[in-house]
């Protein structure tokens, strides 16, 4: 019988406040409940990332309300709106710049697969220059969209072993 007590690794049968777990159980609790997203808002869907933060949608329910402009400080990439060649190049050093473990969520059409531009100029899909963790759809997506991709990618944290990622990073 699985309960959801064991999903996360806590025995409430153990007795004298000591608690027992794996470490990988433990790790990814606390990398999903706190992840620290760095927003990368290069269009019309940077809107809609803004009004994640907000009280009507609040990503706070997440762990994930701060918003870390300097890459060295967070660990989930958004990169919302179009990506053009011009600016791919800035995108890829930001990412290179996240301390690993690092994640990434592909928000709109624009950024997953170069939405309506078929040009010269716009990359078609982040994932030609970074490795994309979730994708989210629209144009431009709605803030519960983001929200829903954030628990996507909580749930995929939860299933990767810990130290499986530091060491591919």
């Amino acid at each position: 019988m699985v309960t959801a007590n064991t999903e996360l690794g806590y025995n409430s049968k153990v007795e004298g406040g000591v608690i027992i777990s794996k470490a990988d159980a433990v790790i990814n609790w606390i990398r999903t409940e706190s992840m620290w997203p760095m927003p990368m808002g290069l269009a019309c869907c940077a809107i809609e990332l803004m009004a994640v933060g907000g009280a009507r949608f609040d990503i706070a329910r997440f762990g994930a309300e701060v918003m870390r402009f300097s890459p060295r400080q967070a660990d989930c990439m958004i990169v919302a709106g179009t990506v053009t060649y011009k600016m791919a190049p800035q995108v890829r050093r930001i990412y290179d710049q996240m301390s690993a473990p690092k994640w990434v969520i592909a928000m709109g059409a624009c950024a997953s697969s170069g939405g309506m531009y078929r040009s010269y100029a716009t990359l078609q899909g982040v994932d030609r220059i970074i490795p994309v963790d979730v994708y989210v759809s629209g144009c431009p997506p709605r803030p519960e969209a983001l929200l829903d991709a954030l628990m996507k990618l909580q749930a995929k944290v939860r299933r990767e072993p810990a130290a499986s990622r530091l060491l591919s990073a």
